[in-house]
């Protein structure tokens, strides 16, 4: 090969990769030129609005009371299973009512079907509409079904057999004593007054001596 043809494969081999690399450079220009382009474009424009979903309807809002919480029940009534609670200032859809027109029936994701039970001393509707009656659940049967067994019954229970009274009996009439009286004492064959009425004149005629010698 002479010296000629080695001058002229070397330039070939260099242009060419230079056109090779100027096609690369300019690919990647125009790319990023259309990126800029298009952020450029979009910082133009007002963001797209994000659509949200919310709530339409009469909404059911928890008022002030003495707890900070309500209780969230399966259904209206207390003999129901508590599902949640709801705190105060807290809304929630209103679907319906009682037919009592006590508990209101609310939208409460996360429970079978739903939806749950609330005191309507609890909530206020807002908008003050009048909602559906709504038939209640099925009440819930009790995990254990108080039984008694009839042959333990059977031992407690004493049965008593009649029995007659005794008949009554009037009892006998009282015996009472009498005493006759007497028209007076006597001692001896003399008279008690006389005894007394001596024994008192003896008495005057010893204070009598007695008295006429203190004087002499």
């Amino acid at each position: 090969m002479s010296v000629n043809e080695s001058i002229f494969k070397t330039k070939f081999v260099f242009w060419k990769f230079f056109i090779l690399l100027s096609v690369v450079i300019l690919s990647g220009y125009s790319g990023w030129r259309h990126t800029v382009s298009a952020s450029e474009a979009d910082q133009g424009q007002p963001p797209a609005p994000t659509v949200t979903s919310t709530a339409s309807g009469p909404m059911a809002v928890v008022v002030p009371g003495p707890e900070p919480q309500i209780n969230i029940r399966s259904g209206p009534g207390t003999t129901y299973d508590k599902v949640g609670v709801l705190l105060v200032g807290q809304k929630a859809p209103a679907k319906g009512r009682s037919s009592g027109g006590l508990w209101v029936m609310i939208e409460y994701p996360g429970v079978p079907g739903g939806v749950a039970w609330v005191w309507s001393a609890y909530v206020r509707i807002e908008p003050n509409v009048e909602l559906p009656i709504i038939e209640p659940p099925p009440t819930p049967t009790p995990l254990v079904t108080n039984t008694i067994d009839p042959t333990l019954a059977a031992k407690f229970i004493v049965t008593l057999a009649p029995t007659r009274l005794p008949t009554y009996t009037s009892p006998p009439p009282l015996s009472i004593p009498t005493f006759e009286a007497e028209s007076g004492a006597t001692v001896g064959n003399v008279p008690m007054g006389f005894i007394i009425a001596g024994l008192a004149a003896l008495g005057l005629l010893f204070g009598l001596i007695s008295l006429a010698q203190s004087r002499f």
